[in-house]
């Protein structure tokens, strides 16, 4: 018979809240400034960070013999809805939303808004939306439209179209509408609804991206702001510049997205983990600084 000691269950005292109602068990760890509130069951291995609200009735699932045998990890400033239910084995990153009765069975990237059963990505926090009716805040002096949105360098692109019985034209060029001149070019196509696909930043190379077929959304964000843009038009647009976070999603069942490059393909250019963009971006703006004073 095993002596061991049941693990304990590690809580920050006096730094969070847990309803005297919640069900938290041995070895779960609670972090600074959670609130777990009434009917909520942590099970054993599950680690809250700091900051993170885990709604009425939500229920963290054991691992089960066909998991990877580790509890689900939730990060920093998480917010969990009533009723919902988190699988084991998986992390909910940085600032994440789980809405209320979502059943989540795959990890949610940072500051992702998830809902539904199984649960999928609807939407990112703090992201700035397209105000229906407003007209673009054109950038003056270029040769097409320009729309320059609230993110660093992130600009949306109105080509003309040319409509003719014989069948419709768009174009744009490369150094005039387009800021910069491509060395390569891929297409994304055949993306399940659910899927999201980008989730990374280039330290150098600009994209400039064209639905040409269907309807996709671009999540861009700097590090400060963070913009949603709807690209479903072939005449429409969107340059991401170096050191944006890029997310596409909300794909059609037909969508083709076309996507030009400014550089060859470099792993190295690649920043594939947010913390560490977010770090990059802190200490470019050090270094801005520094030059500025």
């Amino acid at each position: 018979m095993s002596t061991s000691e049941p693990l304990p269950i590690k809580v920050h005292p006096g730094t969070a809240t847990i309803d005297p109602r919640a069900v938290v068990a041995q070895g779960a760890s609670i972090g600074d400034g959670c609130i777990v509130a009434s009917g909520a069951v942590i099970c054993s291995g599950v680690m809250l960070e700091a900051d993170v609200i885990v709604g009425p009735n939500a229920v963290f699932v054991e691992p089960g013999s066909s998991a990877d045998g580790a509890a689900a990890q939730v990060q920093r400033g998480v917010r969990i809805g009533a009723n919902a239910t988190i699988h084991s084995g998986i992390t909910l990153a940085t600032g994440a939303v789980v809405r209320p009765g979502a059943v989540v069975t795959r990890s949610v990237p940072p500051a992702a808004i998830v809902e539904g059963n199984p649960a999928v990505i609807t939407g990112y926090v703090d992201t700035d939306q397209p105000r229906a009716g407003a007209g673009p805040a054109l950038i003056a002096g270029t040769p097409q439209p320009i729309e320059a949105t609230s993110v660093r360098g992130v600009t949306v692109h109105s080509f003309p179209v040319i409509n003719d019985l014989r069948g419709n034209l768009t174009v744009g060029e490369f150094g005039r509408q387009i800021p910069f001149h491509p060395l390569r070019y891929f297409m994304v196509f055949g993306v399940p609804n659910q899927e999201i696909r980008g989730e990374h930043a280039h330290r150098e190379c600009h994209q400039f991206l064209v639905c040409v077929r269907g309807r996709c959304c671009v999540v861009a964000d700097d590090g400060v702001r963070r913009v949603e843009v709807t690209l479903d038009m072939p005449s429409r647009g969107l340059h991401l510049p170096p050191m944006t976070w890029g997310i596409q999603y909300k794909y059609s069942a037909d969508a083709l997205l076309l996507v030009f490059a400014s550089h060859h393909y470099d792993p190295a250019d690649y920043i594939r983990d947010y913390g560490t963009f977010l770090r990059a971006v802190a200490r470019d703006g050090q270094a801005t600084a520094g030059i500025a004073t």
